[in-house]
């Protein structure tokens, strides 16, 4: 993304699609790095006893916390692929959040869910007509959407919310009345045997069943709806026409119009698309974590989404394993989360290490260095303590999105027209 708004390049000659094809890793090699991911998460909870880390109550917990984060990212994803950079996914989420709980409390949740979608779509919409139609800069834009919406959102529930049959159910000027719950559902005769096999603590298979049993076991249809989505849109992105002139508006918009693609109307259908996917996420939060709507209920999720998106280098898969990381930190709050987060600190030890091992190796001495001494100062942190302070859990979502976004900064590769003014003839 890019904070400063410039005109669209001349047309330049194309090159490979690189980031938007292959990743760069073979699916053997993705393997054995999730294989020894696991492997180590495992030998560290047995080295110090902190089950909780692979436990199926705290898969399932990260799961339900990463879908919102996850359908922000992806709708970054959509908008950022049409080259239009999307700040306002957090006021999109926010509208989605009061759009589920203002119709959801007086009909069903399912028209809630409908109408958050279309709440958020609505944000989108003037995201694009600032950015697209008018070509105010995307970042004061979108900043702009997210005011918005929050004020908007807080006159509405004052003057929705207050009086009458809103205030009689339990509505009041930062939260709407109850909303009823969508279906949940575990995966018959794989959930119980699953938790069987957990609670045997044995190497990695305990880890194993936990990890798959929190994936399987009190499934939200939003869940397994945002995971279709994930594989729609890099079906559709990534394997399809469609798809394909997206992303060239993202990448050349100018090159794109020479071809005859109307680069208006693939960027408006991102952008509204973007917003349907930030209100679904909101909608998330509204009809199953909290079951209500409630004021600043989003959290930030909107931006950990962007950094999730940034993560995945504008893709789908990486996002998704972006979003899961963030959802599992954020999980770690909910559940015992100073023991764990305790536990965790001997894993960065070993991480710290590794990494220091690899810059050593390729003669960056300076940022090796900096790796060791890190490493050994969170050492003789897990050392000297039992428990990590309470203080320090609420933010692990954060420092995770910082550690994260600064270990991946190197390989990043934006859309080139990302966030840059398009105007219809300027190849002519």
């Amino acid at each position: 993304m890019t904070a400063t708004m410039t005109d669209t390049p001349p047309p330049a000659a194309p090159k490979a699609d690189t980031a938007g094809g292959r990743s760069g890793r073979s699916f053997g090699q993705i393997l054995m790095i999730v294989a020894g991911a696991l492997l180590l998460v495992a030998a560290v909870r047995v080295i110090t006893g902190s089950d909780q880390l692979t436990s199926e109550g705290q898969v399932s917990a990260a799961l339900g916390l990463a879908v919102p984060i996850g359908l922000a990212g992806l709708a970054g994803l959509w908008s950022e692929r049409s080259g239009v950079v999307n700040i306002g996914l957090e006021g999109m989420m926010i509208l989605g959040t009061f759009g589920a709980g203002w119709i959801g409390w007086q009909s069903n949740p399912w028209l809630g869910l409908l109408c958050g979608i279309g709440f958020g779509v609505l944000g989108g919409l003037v995201h694009a007509v600032a950015t697209i139609t008018f070509g105010v800069d995307h970042i004061v834009s979108g900043v702009a959407v997210n005011l918005l919406a929050l004020g908007t959102t807080q006159y509405l529930a004052k003057l929705f919310f207050t009086n009458g049959k809103a205030a009689d159910a339990g509505g009041n000027p930062k939260q709407s009345p109850p909303v009823g719950t969508l279906p949940t559902f575990d995966v018959p005769g794989l959930s119980s045997g699953l938790h069987s096999i957990e609670n045997h603590h044995w190497f990695l298979i305990s880890d194993l069943a936990g990890i798959i049993g929190g994936l399987v076991t009190d499934l939200s249809v939003v869940t397994v709806f945002a995971v279709l989505l994930f594989v729609g849109s890099w079906w559709l992105l990534w394997r399809t026409p469609f798809g394909l002139r997206l992303r060239s508006c993202g990448e050349n918009p100018i090159a794109a119009e020479s071809l005859g693609v109307n680069v208006y109307k693939y960027k408006y259908a991102a952008v509204a698309v973007s917003g349907g996917l930030a209100g679904l996420g909101g909608a998330f939060l509204a009809l199953v974590t909290s079951h209500t709507y409630l004021e600043g209920q989003t959290g930030g999720r909107g931006y950990i989404g962007l950094a999730a998106m940034i993560f995945g280098n504008w893709r789908p898969g990486g996002l998704a394993m972006g979003a899961g990381l963030f959802g599992y930190s954020d999980a770690l709050q909910l559940r015992n989360g100073g023991q764990t987060v305790h536990a965790l600190l001997l894993l960065l030890v070993v991480l710290l290490v590794a990494m220091a091992g690899w810059k050593l190796y390729k003669k960056a001495h300076w940022q090796g260095g900096i790796s060791l001494m890190v490493g050994a100062g969170v050492l003789v942190w897990y050392l000297v303590t039992d428990e990590v302070p309470s203080d320090f859990v609420g933010a692990t979502p954060y420092v995770v999105t910082l550690l994260v976004l600064s270990l991946s900064a190197q390989r990043l590769r934006m859309p080139k027209a990302d966030g840059m003014r398009y105007r219809k003839g300027q190849g002519k």
